[in-house]
C-alpha cells in the first residue's frame, strides 16, 4: 500500500482560514525595485502564496517576474528568492 501524498497546503484547515474577502486594491498593487516589504500571504488566493515558513519575514523586492515580484529575504544565514503575487505582500513604511 503507497502513503498518502500531503502537499503544501495539506493540515491548514485553521491555519488558512480567513472570514473576509480580499480588496481589489491588494492584487493591484504595485511595488519599485529596493522597496522593503513584509510577507503576509492571503489564503483566498492560493496562486503565488510563499511557503508558511516565510510569513512575517522582511524583505527587499528584486525585480519582477510575470505578475509576481521577485523578494530577496534572509533565512537564517541563507539569502532566498521568492517569487510572490502582490496580494500577498505589504510594503514595510516609507
Amino acid at each position: 500500500m503507497t502513503t498518502r501524498s500531503h502537499g503544501v497546503r495539506w493540515g491548514t484547515k485553521k491555519k488558512l482560514r480567513k472570514s473576509s474577502k480580499t480588496p481589489i486594491t491588494m492584487y493591484l498593487q504595485s511595488f519599485e525595485t529596493g522597496d522593503t516589504v513584509v510577507i503576509l500571504p492571503d489564503s483566498a488566493s492560493a496562486n503565488g502564496m510563499p511557503f508558511p515558513r516565510f510569513k512575517g519575514m522582511a524583505g527587499k523586492i528584486a525585480g519582477k517576474r510575470g505578475d509576481a515580484y521577485i523578494v530577496s529575504v534572509m533565512d537564517g544565514n541563507k539569502k532566498k528568492i521568492l517569487a510572490i503575487k502582490p496580494e500577498h505582500i505589504r510594503r514595510l513604511g516609507k
